[in-house]
């Protein structure tokens, strides 16, 4: 009965060393990052460094060009989407390519996003012309389709 204790003890000891080593990593990896807050998801954290998520906005950032009644063409997504996944490699570098600065919304980040920008789907991809929801894109499309959207809803293009 001694040993079993032992043994049980010894395996909770590991568990609980796993479960801060793993604690600690994610938090050195999330200090500095771009969302400003402490605790990251460890979907998120594992995009940090990809280069298709780097042009991110914060709901305070997206809030003040609202009201300001800018222009604003904003991607939501999630990093556990599996579509968004899919879709992100696509989209960014063609929103580069268009010279079109789409700003990125993370929802697993920021919740509340969801029902304040009224979000039903991810991904999502919204053009906001002065301050107000003009159009979008709800779920994966081709990158023809995104192609479109940006010429005919952001840049303004002829068709």
């Amino acid at each position: 009965m001694k040993k079993i204790l032992i043994f049980g003890g010894v395996i909770v000891l590991i568990f609980a060393a796993l479960a801060f080593v793993t604690t600690s990593q994610n938090k050195q990896k999330a200090e500095g990052n771009p969302y400003g807050k402490a605790n990251l998801n460890p979907s998120t954290i594992a995009q940090l460094d990809d280069p298709n998520y780097q042009n991110l906005i914060l709901p305070d950032e997206l809030d003040e060009k609202l009201e300001n009644g800018e222009d604003v063409t904003v991607y939501f997504y999630s990093p556990d989407c599996g579509y968004c996944k899919e879709v992100t490699p696509r989209l960014a570098p063609l929103a580069e390519d268009l010279n079109v600065d789409m700003v990125q919304f993370n929802l697993l980040e920021f919740n509340e996003g969801w029902n304040k920008y009224r979000i039903e789907a991810t991904p999502t991809l919204i053009q906001y012309k002065d301050g107000e929801f003009y159009q979008g894109i709800r779920g994966a499309a081709s990158t023809e389709e995104y192609e479109q959207f940006f010429r005919q809803y952001t840049l303004n293009e002829e068709e």
